[in-house]
């Protein structure tokens, strides 16, 4: 392949902007903040979790305590009429007074049962309701935490697209002035090597960093100027300027 000495050396400028642009992809995909925001995301869905958790809980206690209190009234309304009876005189056969009067006791008995557990379910949904607020607490905080992370990778992103988008653009206009099949030449080397084209600097290919043998650099003096080179070690196209050491 043949081109033009200059249009070969604009393989250097194109070989430049694109190192900066993997630079700028690198840098859009490693921000610190996404790893933050991928931490922050997993534990709000984690506290979610929690949270729906500990107001089922809570929903739960509160459903046995309205049950438990409604037990301790039925109790109660029974035990006010049946002490109503034995206060009024109504009962007056003594099997019958005496059969009234062990009622009201079991009745008593069970309220107290009942007022025990009413107050065994208060204090656990009382727990339950102070682990529901921690939980809210601490999403919102971590809501918070995660929409601020988001602002500052967002923010971020827009200085890496405009710094990306000036290269792009840069890259453009180089590439305008390389020849097609010496600019698809390049592209291929680049895709299996992530570097197109390197300068042929003091004898030495600085793409793969590899001095090239007494033969390769003879082999390469006697190519004609717009013969394009390439480095027997890597294969990338060799540019040869000034400090090549030919």
């Amino acid at each position: 392949m043949k081109a033009a000495p200059e249009a070969q050396k604009r393989l250097l400028d194109l070989a430049e902007l694109d190192t900066s642009l993997d630079r700028v992809r690198h840098r859009r995909r490693t921000l610190p903040d996404l790893a933050e925001i991928d931490e922050l995301s997993k534990r709000l869905a984690r506290l979610a979790t929690q949270v729906i958790a500990a107001e089922t809980e809570a929903g739960d206690l509160a459903r046995d305590q309205a049950k438990a209190e409604s037990d301790v009234d039925a109790v109660r309304v029974r035990v006010d009429r049946d002490t109503k009876r034995l206060d009024s005189g109504q009962v007056s056969s003594p099997k019958d007074l005496a059969s009234l009067q062990s009622e009201i006791t079991s009745l008593r008995r069970r309220q107290s049962d009942l007022e025990e557990v009413v107050l065994e379910i208060m204090e656990r949904r009382e727990a339950a309701d102070a682990q529901v607020e921690s939980l809210r607490s601490e999403r919102d905080k971590v809501t918070g935490t995660l929409r601020a992370a988001e602002e500052r990778r967002d923010a971020a992103f827009a200085e890496i697209d405009r710094e990306g988008g000036e290269l792009t653009g840069r890259r453009a206009t180089v590439s305008a002035d390389i020849p097609a099949d010496l600019l698809a030449l390049y592209e291929k080397l680049r895709e299996q090597s992530g570097v197109g084209a390197a300068m042929l600097h003091g004898g030495r290919c600085l793409g793969c960093r590899t001095s090239l043998s007494i033969a390769d650099l003879n082999r390469i003096r006697a190519a004609a100027h717009d013969e394009v080179v390439r480095c027997e070690e890597c294969r990338r196209i060799l540019v040869r300027t000034a400090e090549s050491g030919l």
